[in-house]
C-alpha cells in the first residue's frame, strides 16, 4: 500500500469512527433552523466539534457567524486547501437546502483528512475548514472573501445535497443580481383631486409588466423573478412610492450585464411614462461558477471508487440551476461544487426537500461526500507541485474565458 493509499484508508477510518457524532451535529443544525447571519447556535456546534478534534478555531472569524479553523502549515510552499461549510436556513420552511449536511460533510471531511495528515507523520499541507454563513442571499462568503480571508487559499471545495436525480460534479450556476427599484410619485386624494398626484403604484405595475413583456425575448437560461414588495399605504392615496424587488440571473456575467442594462431600461420607461423619479440599489450579487477542470476530475475518481455515479454532460446541459455565492469563490481560487442525490424526488427549497435533510438515509450519502473530499484534498496534498501547476493554469483559463463572454 502506498503512502496516499495509506492516507486515503486512515481519512476514511477516521470519518466512520465519527459518523454518530457528525449525525449528530448535523441533527442539531437541522433542529434549529437559523437564517441570514443569525446562525449562532450552528457556529457554536460546528466550532466546538472541530476544537475537540484539535484544531486552531478562530470564532467569529470576518462576521459574528463565520468561522476558519486550520491545521498543518504551508511551509516549504505547501498547499492551503479549504473545506467549505453551509449552514444557513430558509424562512418558514427551515433546512430546505440540505446547509446541514453541508455542514456535516465538510467537518467530516476536516476531521478524516487532519487524520490522515497525523498519520502520515510529515508535514503535507495546510487544512483550512471555512465556515460560510447566509449563503441564501446574505453573500456570507462575498463578506469573507472582501475581507481577504481567501487570499492564501490555494484550493476550495463543499459539495450540496439535491433530489435524487441531480448527482453530478459540473452542475453550472446562475450568475444573479438582487436589485431594488424605487419609484417616487407625489401624494394626493385619490377622489377628491386625483389630478394632483403622480402614481408611483402605475410605475411599479408598468415595470412590472415590461418585465413580463421583455420575457418572451430572453435568452433560455435567463431568469427574471421580482415582487411589488410596497404598492402605496390606502386606496383613497395615490401612491407617492413603490418598490419592486427583481432577481434577474443568466450564465455569465457578460449575459448579466446586460440583462441588467435591459432591466434598467424598462425600469426608466415606466417612470417616464408616469411622470414619476426612479433609483435603484443593488443589495447581492453573486457570480456564476466556475468549476475547475482538473480539480473536479481528481473528485470524480474518487467519488467512482464509492459506487457514485454521475449524470453525463447532456444530461447536465438540460439541467436548471440556481445561484450560489460559491461562484464568486470560484472567481477567487481553483474550486469545484459537486452534487449529490439525497433518496427523494422532492427538490430544494421544498418542504420535502426539508424532511429529506433531516431523514436518516441523508446519512450514507453524505458521510461518501466527506470521503470523497477527504480523499481528493489528499490527492493534491501528495501529488503536490505537477498537479497544482495544472489546476492554476485551468483556473487561468477559465477567469479569461468569463471575461470574454
Amino acid at each position: 500500500m502506498t503512502d496516499l493509499e495509506s492516507a486515503k484508508l486512515k481519512a476514511c477510518e477516521a470519518i466512520d469512527k465519527a459518523a454518530a457524532e457528525l449525525n449528530l451535529l448535523s441533527q442539531e443544525i437541522w433542529k434549529n433552523p437559523e437564517l441570514n447571519f443569525e446562525e449562532h447556535h450552528a457556529h457554536q456546534a460546528l466550532t466546538d466539534v472541530l476544537k475537540k478534534y484539535g484544531f486552531e478555531v478562530e470564532r467569529k472569524f470576518v462576521v459574528d457567524t463565520a468561522f476558519r479553523a486550520t491545521f498543518g502549515s504551508q511551509e516549504n510552499g505547501g498547499i492551503n486547501a479549504c473545506v467549505i461549510c453551509e449552514y444557513d436556513a430558509l424562512p418558514e420552511i427551515g433546512h430546505a437546502c440540505g446547509h446541514n449536511l453541508i455542514a456535516e460533510a465538510g467537518a467530516g471531511a476536516g476531521l478524516g483528512i487532519k487524520a490522515a495528515m497525523e498519520a502520515a507523520g510529515k508535514p503535507l499541507g495546510k487544512l483550512t475548514v471555512m465556515g460560510t454563513p447566509a449563503e441564501e442571499g446574505g453573500g456570507g462568503k462575498v463578506k469573507l472573501i472582501d475581507a481577504g480571508a481567501f487570499k492564501d487559499i490555494d484550493l476550495a471545495m463543499m459539495v450540496h445535497p439535491t433530489h435524487s436525480e441531480c448527482t453530478t460534479a459540473n452542475l453550472w450556476s446562475l450568475a444573479i443580481v438582487d436589485l431594488v427599484f424605487t419609484f417616487h410619485g407625489k401624494a394626493s386624494h385619490a377622489a377628491y383631486a386625483p389630478w394632483e398626484g403622480v402614481n408611483a403604484l402605475d410605475a411599479a405595475v408598468m415595470f412590472y409588466q415590461n418585465m413580463s413583456v421583455m420575457r418572451q425575448q430572453i435568452k433560455p437560461k435567463w431568469r427574471i423573478h421580482g415582487v411589488i414588495s410596497n404598492g402605496g399605504t390606502k386606496p383613497n392615496i395615490i401612491p407617492e412610492k413603490s418598490e419592486v424587488n427583481f432577481y434577474l440571473r443568466a450564465p455569465t456575467e457578460a449575459e448579466l450585464s446586460e440583462l441588467k442594462e435591459r432591466a434598467l431600461a424598462c425600469a426608466e420607461g415606466a417612470a417616464k411614462a408616469t411622470g414619476c423619479k426612479m433609483e435603484h440599489k443593488q443589495l447581492m450579487h453573486y457570480s456564476n461558477l466556475l468549476v475547475n477542470k482538473s480539480l473536479v476530475g481528481v473528485y470524480i475518481k474518487n467519488a467512482e471508487n464509492f459506487g457514485v455515479k454521475f449524470l453525463s454532460e447532456e444530461e447536465v446541459a438540460k439541467k436548471s440551476s440556481g445561484s450560489s455565492d460559491m461562484g464568486n469563490v470560484t472567481y477567487e481560487v481553483p474550486s469545484i461544487h459537486p452534487f449529490y442525490g439525497l433518496a427523494t424526488d422532492s427538490v430544494n427549497h421544498s418542504k420535502g426537500f426539508t424532511a429529506a435533510a433531516g431523514a436518516p438515509e441523508a446519512q450514507e450519502p453524505t458521510l461518501v461526500q466527506a470521503k470523497v473530499m477527504a480523499m481528493t484534498v489528499l490527492d493534491i496534498f501528495f501529488k503536490g507541485v505537477p498537479i497544482m501547476k495544472q489546476i492554476r493554469e485551468d483556473f487561468e483559463e477559465d477567469i479569461k474565458k468569463s471575461k470574454r463572454q
